[in-house]
């Protein structure tokens, strides 16, 4: 995963001390109801897309650039979907940083689902009865950006 340069200047006065950072979710749909998912390089398992936004960029705009540069699918930003601070992510290289997570449900306009760049192994297209496996926390994005209703996760009560 590239480092944006943004955080290798601010590692470089921090060093690998908590940086608290934004982070953006994007759960697109296309028009069959099917959700974009990505299979990481690092980790080699699917995903949702996400990333960090550029100092100043908006969120939705973020989702929309990240969706593209990723999986090279067009799409456009429909409403957030949850906002919530993740426990701390120690990297291998000894850098720590915690993530405001915003995600946001996200409708696709164009572009074929391909790899678009180095970070995923694989891009696709699922039905949302026939998910790959994936963690709790793309599961749990997806089944709120299905509904309409208002949620609270508080992941230090998560079972």
């Amino acid at each position: 995963m590239a480092i944006p340069e943004f955080i290798r200047e601010l590692r470089a006065s921090a060093g690998q001390q908590l940086i608290w950072l934004p982070g953006i979710t994007a759960i697109v749909f296309d028009d069959d109801g099917r959700v974009l998912l990505g299979r990481r390089t690092d980790t080699r398992k699917w995903s949702v897309i996400g990333g960090i936004p550029e100092p100043g960029e908006q969120p939705a705009a973020c989702a929309v650039r990240e969706v593209f540069e990723e999986t090279a699918v067009r799409c456009v930003a429909e409403r957030v979907v949850l906002v919530q601070a993740l426990p701390p992510v120690t990297y291998p290289n000894g850098d720590v940083c915690q993530y405001m997570d915003i995600t946001i449900r996200c409708r696709a306009v164009g572009g074929e689902a391909r790899v678009n760049d180095d970070e995923s192994l694989e891009v696709g297209w699922f039905t949302v009865d026939a998910l790959p496996a994936l963690d709790e926390f793309g599961l749990f994005r997806i089944k709120q950006a299905l509904s309409d209703a208002p949620t609270w996760f508080d992941p230090m009560t998560a079972g």
